[in-house]
């Protein structure tokens, strides 16, 4: 089977852009800067790779249509959009009012698994309907009708832009991880380490909710 691509003039210019929307921090980057800080670069990192997982999902359901069918339906939209800023904030309320994290022998938090990262990176981004409707708006502006197959060429530019959104928000789980470490040799942020990353959850949570439809 043929590959067809959008041609290299389409390709670069949804790359420049792309880049552009990724540097500026959305819910997805400041749920990895949260996990960074709070457990370390590599926790950053299986983030990043739990919410780019779910991206792939969000590319292939555009290629295929289904994201012309969430927006068309305001019920799926809101059951999709409330349920994901629901676990957000479920999620911080748990980090702020749940029982104390035991310490570990070398008197640090205790680590959530890396199945646990994953997943939690994973769900977050899944039930993020900006993402599916991001997709739906930018990706077809960079389509060549001309050369067909447009959900191959879908397909395509949503690869590009999961592997650049994966670099990118890694190096924010870098400078966050790096940042974090040196937060909690502080014994004053180790005190409120939970209300901080919970108020962030939760903020992200309400910002899911109340906001329009945008970048992820």
């Amino acid at each position: 089977m043929e590959i067809v691509t959008p041609g290299l003039a389409n390709i670069t210019l949804f790359t420049g852009a792309a880049l552009i929307l990724l540097l500026v921090p959305g819910p997805a980057v400041l749920y990895i800067v949260a996990r960074s800080v709070e457990q370390g670069r590599f926790a950053g990192f299986v983030s990043d790779l739990g919410i780019h997982s779910a991206t792939l999902v969000h590319v292939f359901a555009a290629a295929l249509g289904l994201s012309a069918l969430l927006a068309s339906s305001a019920v799926a939209f809101s059951v999709v959009k409330y349920a994901g800023a629901a676990y957000l904030i479920w999620l911080g309320l748990k980090k702020i009012f749940g029982p104390a994290e035991p310490l570990d022998i070398e008197g640090q938090m205790k680590r959530y698994g890396h199945w646990r990262l994953f997943r939690d990176g994973f769900v977050v981004n899944l039930l993020n309907p900006k993402t599916a409707l991001f997709f739906l708006a930018f990706l077809p502006q960079f389509v060549d009708v001309s050369r067909g197959h447009l959900a191959m060429q879908i397909t395509i530019l949503g690869l590009i832009f999961t592997g650049l959104g994966f670099l990118t928000d890694g190096c924010y789980a870098l400078a966050a991880g790096t940042a974090g470490g040196w937060l909690k040799r502080s014994r004053g942020y180790l005190k409120f380490e939970r209300y901080v990353s919970g108020v962030l959850f939760i903020g992200l949570g309400v910002s899911a909710a109340l906001a329009g439809n945008g970048k992820k």
